[in-house]
């Protein structure tokens, strides 16, 4: 499904990006969960998955009349009500403020009204999670994409907007495996976590990069390999 029209994201955008974020999600579970095992509980792609299947069974079969934030909505949803972890909540609080701004953006969703969401999203976060950039968590990966998207005006390309988004994503992603973790299980094991790439701020990549294009596999996206976002 092409990204935009003259007017904007193209529609049905939202529930193409959901369920393509949700098919990358179960074919990278395995590599989040081995990713997750050596910084955190190793459930981070399991509640992932959960999360999205879960996000599906709410949006059920697409007849091409559900609004752009309704995909959103259900993401949401399912997220802060079915998602235990820490990311649950966290990737929950993220689709809900995306969904409130896009819905507010009535049928014609632009670039300004999914920044404005992403940025609520990303502020939301914070608030709870009271973490900053730098601290090694999703947060290193969701600002640098936000940046990208509201550097663009409102009614940009969206295409070109969220290619740029993924790329900042993945850029923070290799700096989570350079810094040393203040925050959540990875702050437990000091140096001993160098290297490993923040498994939340991977799931942001994923989020970024599935906007755009499938993603089947994890590893070319990891630092030290060819980033392809």
């Amino acid at each position: 499904m092409p990204t935009r029209t003259d007017a904007g994201f193209a529609p049905g955008f939202t529930d193409t990006w959901m369920r393509r974020f949700a098919a990358c999600a179960s074919a990278t579970e395995a590599e989040l969960s081995a990713l997750d095992q050596q910084v955190g509980d190793g459930d981070f792609g399991a509640n992932l998955v959960a999360g999205l299947q879960a996000t599906l069974s709410r949006l059920g079969a697409d007849d091409g009349t559900a609004t752009a934030g309704a995909p959103l909505d259900a993401a949401a949803a399912a997220f802060l009500d079915e998602v235990g972890g820490t990311s649950g909540p966290l990737f929950g609080l993220l689709f809900q403020e995306m969904a409130a701004a896009v819905a507010a953006a009535g049928d014609a969703l632009n670039l300004g009204a999914l920044a404005a969401g992403v940025g609520n999203g990303l502020a939301a976060i914070q608030r709870v999670g009271e973490a900053s950039v730098g601290d090694k968590t999703l947060i290193d990966a969701l600002a640098p994409a936000c940046a990208a998207l509201t550097s663009y005006p409102p009614d940009a390309d969206p295409a070109e907007a969220l290619s740029r988004a993924a790329r900042a994503a993945w850029g923070g992603v290799a700096d989570t495996a350079r810094l040393t973790a203040r925050r959540g299980r990875a702050s437990y094991l000091g140096d001993r976590a160098a290297g490993v790439p923040d498994p939340g701020a991977v799931g942001i990549g994923l989020l970024f990069s599935t906007a755009e294009q499938p993603v089947t596999r994890l590893a070319p996206f990891l630092p030290g390999a060819e980033r392809t976002a």
